[in-house]
């Protein structure tokens, strides 16, 4: 080759690699995402979230998890999420436990970012509200405190994560819808959620003001679930009581306890959170 090819080739391969190095530095465009998409996902929570009796058995039942099953019967966030991130396969973390109150809430969350999830779903309070007397519930300053906290941990040590923070179900609805029901009502006397479902039938001033005020503190605890979510910042989302509206019947939840939602009513939740492709 002569000078003047080496010469034009040189020009060339330089002209290259500054087209590359620029490329590189302005880095993907502002609706583009990483190759794979998200990899990891966690949800923290009580036995709703770990889909408690929805197999039949008394325990926990995570494949039929509205935030994390990866069950055939249910069209879970975990399901809905991995038709466009192959790479979520697998990590479907669920640190939800059974009768665990806001308190334990930070704890799950320590567990969960050494996952390093980047969707984290919340939801708790319905443990906080179902104590043996209104007097045990959690006090709702205490709870803000407790979910704070958890959230905390989540912006120190998983900054990246989106978070959706879901709305504690209606629990009043249940007693609305069952407490004719012969069957749920045997199911309610073994001691579930006695706050509100402790004699279901009588319709004493005294019972029925503690039903009324069992409904004021789950609405108290949702206002503060979405609050702790605005005062964590823009990753977090809350469902704007979309959970809470979903009209529970009797065929979705479980014939052990009359309480618990089983796998069509842990579907009717998923539908009710799901706020979209965590990109917010």
């Amino acid at each position: 080759m002569g000078k003047r090819g080496w010469t034009l080739l040189l020009a060339g391969l330089a002209l290259l690699a500054i087209a590359c190095e620029g490329a590189a530095g302005a880095g993907p465009g502002p609706s583009s995402r990483p190759s794979g998409g998200l990899v990891s996902m966690a949800a923290l929570g009580d036995s709703i979230t770990n889909a408690f009796a929805s197999c039949l058995a008394p325990s926990p039942c995570p494949r039929n998890s509205w935030a994390t099953g990866d069950g055939t019967k249910v069209g879970s966030h975990y399901k809905r999420l991995l038709k466009d991130n192959p790479g979520l396969r697998g990590n479907n973390h669920n640190y939800a436990a059974a009768n665990a109150r806001a308190d334990a809430l930070a704890g799950q969350a320590s567990a969960a970012v050494k996952a390093s999830p980047q969707y984290v779903t919340v939801l708790v309070g319905a443990d906080d509200a179902c104590r043996g007397s209104l007097a045990d519930m959690t006090p709702v300053e205490t709870f803000r405190r407790q979910v704070d906290q958890a959230l905390a941990v989540l912006r120190e040590q998983a900054p990246g994560a989106r978070v959706l923070v879901a709305s504690i179900p209606d629990v009043n609805r249940l007693w609305e819808i069952g407490h004719t029901n012969t069957l749920a009502v045997k199911a309610w006397n073994f001691g579930v959620c006695p706050a509100l479902l402790a004699e279901p039938t009588s319709t004493a001033p005294d019972v029925v003001d503690r039903r009324k005020a069992f409904g004021a503190r789950v609405d108290a605890y949702n206002e503060q679930l979405a609050a702790a979510c605005r005062a964590y910042g823009p990753r977090c989302r809350a469902d704007g009581g979309a959970v809470h509206r979903v009209r529970f019947t009797l065929d979705m939840v479980t014939a052990q306890d009359f309480f618990h939602p089983n796998a069509t009513g842990q579907g009717a939740l998923a539908t009710a959170a799901w706020q979209g492709a965590p990109t917010w």
